[in-house]
């Protein structure tokens, strides 16, 4: 595995700070009594221990153990770095936890074990049984990996799933699935050659053959060549199976007539010219990594009827076994699996494969705006970072292993379970992921005012590796080179980013006398227009999205907020006489969104009214069903006063201009975040959930409570967002981490996607 040097050194930063590693533990208990200690050990966590001894099934309601997965490799086969060995397995293992974590809300214990031997290492993960709801094999040599899998699934009573083989199957399968629907081909008709008999390629057949697929319509290779009747270095069972009645030839013979090529194996071993005699509509599935089998392009060239899957990030159709792993284990701990059968495996092979074929939904319509992902040659299967996954996943897994009899407790309600995984979805750090996907399909030139800023610098890299957009950064050229040395940095001016030099740009006439046009009633002469334009990069940058030159602009990092917003007023303009700014926060119990948290001190009703509904609009945009709480310290007409009259007011423009919102108010916090209170003193409100756009009657109370939520939940802040300019403009704050810069360039691309379209 090759990295650059500046991602090598950025990897060991991530890892290294603020706290080394990528995992911590934390407590689900308060402990501030002691009381509460009292029922968290000695003597209260008797009780629960009692009855875990008289019934073990209690396990799942008295402990962490049915959401806790143990992730175990001895590191001998660890991707693209080998036999490195247990300890140095230990950041992959800790990074498969963390995905766990965010993509599914499984709790995670890394394991590393410094043991070779299959025996011994069969008996300590089966010695570890009482504390995980399931295992997860990770980075197991071949053939041991078979061994040690099997010799747990009989011994123990939970999942025990080895990832790099089911893992790479079921996405592998999924794919072959939707290919031969858009070929008209069938399962049971096609011929397959593959290249690779290791963990992934026997897993990849043998799910294949137990969805359909003809075992003597299948050719194996490995690194000694085809596998055939006879060939005397056979002795693994799986591999003999497979060579019964196949002639020794070459894998270029093999694949004469073949529908379809898979490859995990190693670079390079399709040649172009191998192609040539494959059958109509070819599938290929060059899944080594990082380079494949044969790069797509070149397959191409040979057959441009080929439908192409890889492994790789950068092409269509990539075969990521995170589009798997973390939901197949919800589904199984959900309903305390026994283990994670054939029926379960087929169930999340479909339930990928359905959802690729979705061509409009509610959610995806919401996750990634108006452009959506069509199923078709390019788009065979899932985006890893698509929202719906889990949503479709981990309930067909869990009614599989519920109809297929493992499922130790069933669920009474799947329609009721989808609710509480939708739920988890939207609460989760993917807050910003729909927005990234939706920036990807079509980037816009982002013009950032403060390109001096070694924050806007090192987001640049990040933007560019993401491909959110395409930077354009404001500063002067000696200054940004030498910060770009500095901190030491792999950007290139005019590769990486195209850079506007405010001391000396050709378009300088034009950029001050369109600036003293748009000025010059309101006091500003032409040497005060030059002077502007040559001193405030904020303005040049708004003056490049008011020419075209750029489709979006931030700006803020070094300037006080009022001063930033008048320069974009002034230039771009409004859409209304109401502009007004949004701020979210992703939290472990959910995200919640803010308004107005930096533009309007003590904002009228007609404004809160205004600010609101361009609010919700914008909540949707994050793949989200906007539920606004209109708060003051009156709940429901139970006193009067500015804050409570200027709401009801508000409440009743709302209904009158977007009657479709779901709204209530007045209310306090407490009300619009705890549903059970709020149904208690008014039961016919607008919605029966938690509120997740919170609308404030004045500024004092957004900046309280957003930074209030930030700093005692942990959570990551998005934002400010500018709403109400013309076109895409939006103001940091200068206390804006390189995260927050970057999440704001992807929110101002689909700003500026949106404003196209519409």
């Amino acid at each position: 595995m090759s990295l650059s040097e500046d991602m090598k050194q950025a990897a060991l930063e991530y890892h290294q700070y603020p706290t080394p590693g990528k995992i911590k533990i934390t407590a689900t208990k308060a402990l501030t009594t002691q009381k509460e200690l009292a029922l968290a050990y000695s003597p209260g966590v008797a009780a629960p221990s009692e009855a875990i001894a008289a019934d073990p099934n209690k396990a799942a309601d008295y402990t962490a153990r049915s959401n806790m997965v143990a992730v175990i490799s001895n590191g001998t086969a660890v991707l693209g770095l080998g036999d490195i060995g247990a300890l140095a397995s230990k950041p992959v293992m800790e990074g498969k936890g963390v995905l766990f974590k965010k993509f599914a809300g499984i709790d995670v214990f890394d394991i590393e074990i410094d043991e070779k031997d299959p025996d011994k290492l069969i008996e300590i993960i089966a010695s570890l049984e009482p504390t995980f709801g399931g295992i997860n094999l990770e980075d197991i040599k071949s053939p041991e990996c078979f061994e040690v899998e099997e010799a747990l699934k009989k011994r123990m009573k939970i999942p025990v799933f080895h990832d790099d083989q089911h893992g790479t199957a079921i996405i592998t399968a999924a794919a072959v699935i939707n290919a031969l629907k858009i070929t008209g081909k069938k399962i049971e008709n096609v011929r397959l050659t593959t290249s690779g008999a290791g963990a992934a390629g026997m897993a990849c057949l043998d799910l294949l053959v137990t969805m359909g697929m003809q075992r003597e319509h299948i050719i194996v290779s490995d690194s000694s060549g085809v596998l055939y009747e006879g060939r005397e270095d056979l002795s693994d069972p799986r591999r003999i199976e497979y060579a019964k009645g196949v002639k020794q030839q070459s894998l270029t013979e093999a694949l004469d007539g073949a529908d379809i090529f898979l490859g995990v194996s190693v670079a390079g071993v399709l040649k172009p010219d191998m192609l040539k005699k494959m059958a109509k509509d070819p599938l290929i599935l060059a899944l080594a990594n990082p380079t494949p089998e044969i790069m797509p392009e070149l397959a191409l060239e040979v057959r441009p009827d080929a439908i192409i899957a890889t492994g790789r990030s950068d092409y269509p159709n990539q075969v990521n076994n995170v589009l798997c792993f973390p939901y197949i284990f919800r589904g199984a701990l959900d309903v305390g699996a026994t283990a994670i059968n054939d029926a379960m495996k087929i169930a999340c092979v479909k339930a990928l494969a359905h959802l690729a074929r979705l061509e409009v939904s509610d959610v995806s319509r919401e996750a990634y705006g108006d452009i959506e992902l069509s199923f078709g040659r390019d788009y065979l299967i899932p985006q890893p970072f698509d929202p719906r996954i889990l949503l479709h996943v981990a309930p067909a897994v869990a009614k599989a292993a519920m109809d297929s009899g493992v499922a130790k407790r069933p669920l009474d309600d799947l329609k009721k379970y989808e609710h509480q995984l939708s739920e988890f979805v939207y609460q989760s750090g993917l807050l910003m992921r729909p927005v990234f996907n939706q920036a990807r399909k079509d980037l816009k030139r982002v013009v950032l005012a403060e390109g001096e800023d070694e924050r806007v610098l090192r987001a640049v890299l990040t933007i560019n590796s993401d491909r959110l957009a395409k930077p354009i950064l404001i500063g002067r050229p000696d200054v940004v080179q030498s910060r770009i040395e500095r901190i030491g940095i792999n950007l290139t001016i005019g590769e990486d980013f195209e850079l506007v030099n405010p001391q000396d740009d050709p378009r300088f006439y034009d950029y001050w006398t369109l600036y003293h046009k748009l000025m010059e009633r309101r006091g500003v002469s032409p040497e005060i227009a030059k002077a502007v334009v040559r001193t405030r990069t904020t303005v040049i940058a708004a003056l490049m999205v008011k020419r075209g030159e750029a489709d979006a602009m931030l700006a803020g990092l070094n300037g006080r907020y009022h001063k930033v917003l008048q320069h974009i007023i002034d230039v771009i303009g409004l859409k209304d006489q109401t502009p007004s700014s949004l701020s979210a926060v992703a939290t472990d119990r959910g995200s919640y969104f803010i308004t107005d948290t930096n533009v309007n001190p003590n904002p009228t009703a007609e404004e809160i009214a205004s600010m609101a509904i361009s609010a919700a609009e914008r909540v949707r945009a994050f793949g989200k069903t906007p539920r606004l709480a209109l708060l003051s310290y009156s709940n429901f007409g139970t006193r009067d006063g500015e804050s409570p009259e200027k709401m009801r007011e508000a409440l009743a423009l709302i209904k009158q201009q977007a009657p479709d919102l779901q709204v209530e108010g007045e209310m306090d916090a407490e009300y619009a975040l705890v549903p059970n209170i709020r149904s208690k003193v008014f039961p016919s409100a607008d919605y029966t959930q938690k509120a997740n756009l919170l609308v404030m009657p004045n500024l004092d109370t957004a900046t309280t409570a957003l930074n209030m939520i930030r700093y005692f939940s942990e959570g990551v802040t998005v934002g400010p967002m500018l709403m109400g300019t013309q076109l895409p403009a939006h103001v940091l704050n200068p206390s804006s981490s390189v995260r927050r810069i970057f999440n704001m360039v992807a929110i101002a691309a689909v700003d500026a996607q949106n404003t196209i379209t519409k």
